[in-house]
């Protein structure tokens, strides 16, 4: 707070507005962090993309999806995304974000996408198939996504289906 602003104002000048932390957020909108993160199929010329989107503020994974680095498969995740009423989306800049994401609610940057990033550490230091250098890899995409899915799944969603 600027006090000597707000010494020299009247106080008629002044708005003041306190809200609780969780009435905030539904006052501010919703916010998301936006990536996606490369594997592989029997060989690194197959590559499959991890899409998944987190809570900006608490880091809780709210969307995931599997398949190629195309619009389409973003566009699914937009899709899961949609209930959630998420206002603002930070992402890395992809392709597929600037073009449909609209540009009042779109932020790049790689200062809003720590968290996320950190979720792709985590991940490829728990799950030995997405290690860039590893002997350990899916022969099939159906198990690929289904070992990552079910991992995310017990660790993000506390499900263990």
């Amino acid at each position: 707070m600027n006090h000597r602003v707000l010494a020299s104002l009247h106080p008629a000048q002044v708005e003041v507005e306190i809200w609780r932390a969780d009435e905030l957020e539904v006052h501010r909108g919703l916010s998301s962090e936006l990536d996606e993160m490369w594997g592989f199929v029997q060989a690194k010329a197959h590559p499959r993309w991890l899409w998944h989107a987190i809570d900006h503020h608490t880091g809780k994974v709210l969307a995931y999806v599997f398949g190629p680095r195309k619009d389409a498969v973003f566009l699914k995740l937009q899709q899961l995304l949609e209930p959630f009423g998420i206002t603002k989306f930070y992402t890395d800049g992809w392709g597929a974000y600037e073009r449909h994401i609209d540009a009042k609610k779109h932020h790049v940057g790689k200062e809003n996408t720590q968290k996320i990033e950190s979720k792709h550490i985590n991940l490829r230091t728990r799950i030995k198939r997405l290690v860039r250098r590893t002997i350990c890899f899916s022969k099939t995409e159906q198990m690929h996504d289904l070992v990552i899915g079910l991992f995310i799944n017990r660790y993000e969603f506390g499900r263990a289906i």
